[in-house]
């Protein structure tokens, strides 16, 4: 028996690598065993000890125990079988249960579990099922309480929404009952683990050379910069690769929802916002944290995602000498960015005359730069546009780069190319002053870069 211990414990171990053998679910029988097994688990272990001893310890830990209960039970079942039981188990009781080989897995951008017993992925920008699932409704309740109580969030009736992360960064959304008519449901956005640069996305396609190199030199030259675009575009992506030009030896600071930018310069100091306790206090807003922000010396103000009022804040900072800061909103196209910055504004419930609140926003915002996720799933940078000032009542904008859309090909992928439109920026003087050179053959549409 000593030596099937030994054994048992090793091929464990090795079955950690072995995807083949651990991502797939359960089958019926194994699912009786692992169930048994835990019980016998819980009834031995001190989690609250586990909890204290690290995770690769109480892994360990977990992991011996569990072979040591089966191989006392003696089931019938091979040595793949108990290898992915005991893997099972330690996922269940430090992980997130079945969600931990799709979030081992670097090919799934998004996992959505529509109920217990549904769990859909992202992989390359396409939506497809899988074979995974949770045992019931509170098997699934319990992971995403353990999820947000990580962060210091709860979910229950009276708060039935909220937003959290997962510990690599992973963006969280959980609505349940009775909001959600069929069951609870869990949204995760994947966090890139390794960090995407502007090089990455050269070779992917999204921008190509000259208009990387515009950009290095928008952001160096502390222009104020808009990102937007729709749902899961790439617009935070873009947002942590432009940040990668800030200087090293600026003081940054950052305001989220839901911390998931990954900045590498030294001074970097990062605020996330609170939601209400249950008594319906304590709750700490974007405003809040940007109103605070202007007290902390800055030299450059991220801001995840602009959705409600702080958007009037975050306008007065650029306009009052925060030049440089940077920014992500919802929207279709730079346009329609505008006007959903002129909404929020006026959702602070203070009344602008709109020349005047849009005089404020062209003073602000110097570049909107507009990313879209096509029908392929592929992710691009689809425009870049100018604010030039003021035309009456209206902002006026110049498209300094377009992407030039020329069809599919045979897999149903778009073909096309970003190109420059052959209008030279004003800021192209405005760098220069600075010292900063762009090669005004970046912007001639007959140039290929």
């Amino acid at each position: 028996m000593g030596s099937l211990a030994s054994a048992m414990k090793q091929s464990a171990l090795d079955s950690q690598t072995d995807e083949s053998n651990i991502s797939r679910p359960l089958t019926e029988q194994e699912k009786e065993w692992k169930q048994i097994i835990n019980d016998k688990l819980l009834s031995v272990l001190d989690l609250s000890l586990i909890e204290t001893i690290g995770d690769e310890n109480a892994r360990r830990e977990i992991r011996e125990a569990a072979i040591r209960l089966l191989n006392d039970e003696a089931p019938p079942l091979s040595l793949k079988q108990r290898q992915a039981i005991v893997k099972s188990i330690e996922d269940e009781v430090l992980g997130l249960g079945p969600l931990e080989p799709l979030l081992a897995d670097k090919t799934v951008s998004d996992i959505l579990v529509n109920g217990y017993d549904k769990i859909f992925v992202e992989r390359r920008g396409k939506l497809e099922a899988t074979t995974l699932s949770f045992t019931s409704h509170s098997h699934l309740m319990n992971t995403i309480d353990r999820i947000v109580s990580a962060v210091g969030r709860r979910v229950d009736e009276s708060s039935p929404m909220v937003d959290a992360r997962l510990k690599d960064g992973s963006r969280v959304n959980a609505i349940i009952p009775p909001l959600a008519l069929d069951g609870a449901m869990l949204s995760i956005r994947r966090f890139a683990v390794e960090r995407l640069t502007m090089e990455n996305l050269i070779e992917l396609g999204t921008v190509t050379p000259a208009v990387a190199e515009v950009l290095a030199a928008v952001v160096t030259g502390r222009l104020n910069v808009l990102i937007s675009g729709g749902t899961g575009a790439g617009k935070t992506t873009m947002l942590n690769i432009l940040s990668g030009f800030i200087p090293a030896d600026e003081r940054i600071l950052t305001i989220e929802d839901s911390a998931e930018l990954q900045l590498q310069q030294p001074h970097v100091v990062r605020l996330e916002t609170r939601p209400a306790n249950v008594e319906g206090k304590g709750a700490v807003t974007a405003r809040d944290l940007v109103k605070n922000s202007l007290r902390m010396r800055p030299e450059r103000i991220i801001v995840g995602e602009v959705r409600g009022g702080e958007a009037l804040d975050m306008l007065q900072a650029m306009n009052t000498g925060h030049d440089g800061s940077l920014t992500t909103i919802h929207a279709n196209t730079p346009r329609d960015a505008l006007g959903r910055v002129e909404n929020m504004v006026s959702m602070t419930g203070i009344t602008f005359p709109i020349k005047a609140m849009r005089t404020q926003i062209a003073s602000a915002i110097d570049i909107v730069i507009q990313v879209a996720r096509l029908e392929d799933g592929r992710r691009r940078l689809v425009s870049i546009q100018e604010i030039n000032g003021m035309e009456g009542e209206v902002v006026t904008m110049s498209e300094l780069f377009r992407f030039d859309r020329q069809g599919v090909d045979e897999d149903r992928n778009i073909i096309g190319e970003l190109r420059p439109t052959g209008i030279i920026p004003a800021f192209h003087s405005t760098l220069a002053n600075k010292g900063i050179q762009i090669p005004i053959t970046l912007f001639d549409p007959d140039r290929h870069a």
